[in-house]
C-alpha cells in the first residue's frame, strides 16, 4: 500500500501539474485551438515548468543545497521557489496572455500567487505541502471550468477530489508532511484560485 501511495506523490509531483492543467484545458474547452497552438504552448510549459526546474534541482544537488526533487528540508526551498516564481512570471507575461487564453492565464497567475505565499511561509518556519498546492489548485481549476463552460464535469471533479485525498494520504504515509502542513498547502493552493475565478468565469 505504501508503494502505491508513493506512486501518486510522483505522478502528481507539482512540476507536472502545469502540464495536466494545459491538457485538461484543451480537452475541456469549447473554443477552437489549432494543434500547432497546443504544441507550442506545451513546449513552453514543459521547458519552463519541468526541464528548467529539473536542471536547477540537479545543479543544487551538486552544490549540496538540495537532497531530492521532493525538497524535504524547509531551508532547501528558498532558491527553487524564488526561481519557480520567476519562471511563472515569464510564462504569464511572455507566453500565456490574458487576452489569448484567460482561463490558463489566471490559473498560472494563481500558481504564481501560491508560490510567493509558500516562499513567505518559509520565514515563519511553515513548510506548506507543495503537492497539496498543486493538486488542490488544479481541482479548483476544473470546478471553475465546469461553471465556465456550463458543462457538467461531475465525474472529473469527483476524481480530482478523490486524488486530493490520496495525495494527502501519500504525503502522510511518506512522512513528508504533518497534518498542519497539508492543510496549509491545501489552503495556499485553493484560495488564490478561488479569488481569481471571478476574472474568467
Amino acid at each position: 500500500m505504501k508503494k502505491i501511495l508513493s506512486f501518486f506523490s510522483y505522478v502528481f509531483h507539482p512540476m507536472f501539474i502545469s502540464v495536466y492543467a494545459v491538457l485538461l484545458y484543451f480537452f475541456l474547452t469549447d473554443r477552437y485551438h489549432s494543434y500547432q497552438e497546443l504544441f507550442l504552448i506545451m513546449i513552453q510549459i514543459i521547458i519552463l515548468t519541468i526541464l528548467i526546474p529539473i536542471s536547477m534541482f540537479y545543479f543544487l544537488m551538486t552544490l549540496g543545497k538540495a537532497n531530492s526533487l521532493m525538497l524535504s528540508e524547509i531551508t532547501q526551498r528558498k532558491i527553487p521557489l524564488a526561481i519557480n516564481a520567476f519562471l511563472l512570471y515569464i510564462l504569464i507575461t511572455q507566453s500565456i496572455r490574458e487576452e489569448v487564453i484567460p482561463e490558463l492565464y489566471f490559473f498560472f497567475f494563481g500558481a504564481l500567487a501560491s508560490t510567493i505565499i509558500t516562499f513567505l511561509l518559509i520565514f515563519v518556519n511553515l513548510k506548506a505541502s507543495i503537492h497539496m498546492i498543486g493538486i488542490s489548485s488544479i481541482t479548483i481549476f476544473i470546478i471553475g471550468f465546469s461553471l465556465h463552460t456550463q458543462v457538467n464535469h461531475i465525474y472529473l471533479v469527483a476524481t480530482f477530489l478523490l486524488l486530493t485525498g490520496i495525495v494527502a494520504t501519500s504525503r502522510l504515509s511518506m512522512k513528508a508532511h504533518d497534518g498542519k502542513e497539508l492543510i496549509a498547502g491545501f489552503l495556499v493552493g485553493v484560495l488564490p484560485q478561488i479569488g481569481l475565478l471571478s476574472f474568467w468565469l
